[in-house]
């Protein structure tokens, strides 16, 4: 990083601070605080549900997954619209109408004080470790920043973020998302108009295209159904339906977006924005992703892109037989760009023999560099102590930080932290609020003033993200971080999902029921997750399920012996 870089990066950062200090000032009430006193207009909402999920995750993972799976993880998305659709008729006017703070004093309403309990306990667990992940993500970039333990950095990282957050609650933090949310977006644009810069003179936008197709990385789209199969039409349709609508419908993180409206109206508009928005949002990142893998077509790529472990391995025990794999991944890589200029060339002549042959030895370079990888991985794994094998998370980094001209590095870099602060001041504010709402007020101080709660409030918000610091010690073992968080809300989301449609559309299922029935989702979609290769987007199905049928049989039976 250049003094340039470093000066944008700062400046920044502090602009984008300062403006959410500014219009948070002057919270006087745990209504002002957490709610913004149900006083925004659904532009800000929209951008700030959009904001929220727009992690530091989304940026520095989600071009690496594009990079080594393709565009499939796009049809995550897919059920969401209609998820969008359900949730304004069904969810939204519901919450507003009852004046609720949280989804879960909902569910006391309903049932009874025991599943407001257990809906609060399954989203405290499931955010609050999510908030540690979102904390990770900045704290691995500055690490390759400044050369840094991931421990120190994700300690400075975790203190702006809980700092940003208990100063200005979500009023601060909607107005913020906002701009946040702009200058990512103008961040990443950049990134991308630099990427097709970068590459040769002779390859064009549309020639990057069709080698990222003959390599297998615009698979966008796969009609065929197996339930082992993570990312197909219908896994993303009915699986991905059914996350958003527990994402946005169960989740604090969301609900708390949307209640902050203004009106019924308002709320609805802003879901239904992000319904639309979203997938090319996403598209758009995972196409970066894949200008990436065709820039380092014809660029030379590293073999491990995580720069520090690939440094320690190459001079570790193994370093031997690391820079051999090098050499034979820096020779596949060579046979590969021969193969995708072939490929090119055979495009614009239009020999049909000429380009499948070419395809056909793209293909086998990518195999070979694929397997090459792998046993890199394997080593990195073996000899490197605290790496997991797992370089995807850097793949972006490498490329912004060897790659990118002065001064956009640090623009990039801001995208990234603000991603961070978007999302883990907003998911800070959602666990306060619970804690606050559900636990504290509910159960422990019942009439204390305002004043009282308000503090409570931003003592909350540091103890959470103090915990979330804690547990980015130990994300660096999931792997993809875009996928692993949203695996880990898949182990809660379909119980979630389960209790609340319950409580919208069965009235004649009971409490007991339904804590049964929650304990059997659970169970069962833990289950699912050890012991099977059931793909993770049909937990979420499968955890809806067993808690809708379970609670349906047990209520039935209390019936049958009361009437006896």
């Amino acid at each position: 990083m250049t003094t340039t870089d470093w000066a944008v990066l700062g400046a920044t950062l502090s602009a984008l601070a300062a403006y959410g200090y500014w219009r948070g000032r002057g919270s006087t009430s745990i209504k002002e605080f957490l709610l913004a006193d149900r006083s925004l207009g659904w532009v800000t909402v929209a951008l700030s549900i959009m904001a929220t999920q727009a992690s530091a995750i989304t940026f520095t993972s989600t071009p690496g997954q594009a990079f080594v799976d393709g565009m499939r993880f796009l049809q995550f998305y897919f059920g969401l619209p209609l998820a969008m659709v359900i949730l304004s008729i069904t969810a939204v006017p519901r919450f507003h109408r009852l004046g609720v703070y949280s989804a879960y004093e909902y569910l006391e309403h309903r049932f009874d004080a025991r599943m407001r309990v257990t809906g609060t306990l399954l989203f405290l667990l499931s955010r609050g470790l999510a908030a540690g992940m979102t904390i990770y993500a900045p704290s691995l970039v500055l690490s390759v920043m400044l050369g840094l333990d991931i421990r120190i950095t994700s300690g400075i990282i975790g203190g702006i973020i809980i700092l940003v957050a208990a100063t200005g609650g979500v009023k601060a933090i909607n107005h913020t998302h906002v701009v946040q949310l702009l200058v990512i977006m103008g961040g990443m644009l950049a990134a991308a108009w630099m990427v097709v810069k970068l590459l040769p003179p002779e390859i064009g936008v549309g020639d990057a295209l069709r080698v990222a197709g003959a390599a297998g990385r615009l698979n966008t789209v796969d009609l065929s159904f197996d339930l082992t199969n993570r990312y197909n039409l219908w896994s993303g349709l009915i699986g991905g339906m059914f996350v958003a609508l527990a994402y946005f419908g169960t989740d604090q993180s969301q609900v708390q977006r949307y209640l902050t409206g203004r009106s019924i109206t308002q709320s609805r508009l802003a879901l239904l924005f992000n319904g639309i928005a979203k997938i090319p949002m996403q598209f758009f990142m995972l196409l970066l992703g894949v200008m990436v893998y065709v820039f380092f077509v014809f660029a030379e790529p590293p073999l491990f892109f995580h720069p520090a472990a690939a440094a320690s391995a190459r001079s570790g025990e193994a370093g031997e037989m690391y820079r051999k794999l090098e050499q034979d991944h820096a020779a596949a890589a060579a046979a590969r760009r021969t193969a995708a200029h072939d490929f090119v060339d055979a495009s614009h002549a239009h020999p049909t023999d000429a380009r499948s042959s070419a395809r056909a030895r793209i293909l086998a370079a990518q195999d070979s560099i694929d397997a090459i990888r792998a046993t890199a991985a394997g080593l990195v794994r073996k000899h490197v102590p605290g790496s997991d094998g797992s370089d995807t998370n850097y793949i972006f980094l490498h490329f912004v930080l060897t790659y990118l001209p002065a001064g956009l590095v640090g623009l990039v870099f801001a995208c990234i932290f603000a991603a961070s602060l978007s999302s883990s001041s907003g998911e800070l504010s959602a666990l306060a609020t619970i804690s606050i709402i559900d636990l504290y007020r509910r159960f422990f101080r019942r009439t204390m003033p305002e004043a009282h709660y308000l503090t409570a409030s931003r003592l909350f918000m540091v103890l959470w993200g103090v915990y979330g610091i804690v547990f980015a010690q130990y994300a660096s073992a999931l792997g993809s971080l875009i996928e692993a968080v949203n695996i880990l809300g898949s182990l809660f989301y379909g119980t979630m999902l389960g209790i609340f449609l319950l409580a919208f559309y069965a009235k004649r299922v009971g409490g007991t029921g339904t804590f049964w029935g929650a304990v059997a989702g659970e169970a069962v979609v833990v289950g699912c997750f050890v012991w099977t290769d059931i793909a993770w987007l049909w937990y979420n199905v499968i955890g809806c399920a067993m808690v809708v049928g379970v609670a349906y049989v047990i209520s039935a039976f209390e019936r049958n012996h009361a009437s006896a």
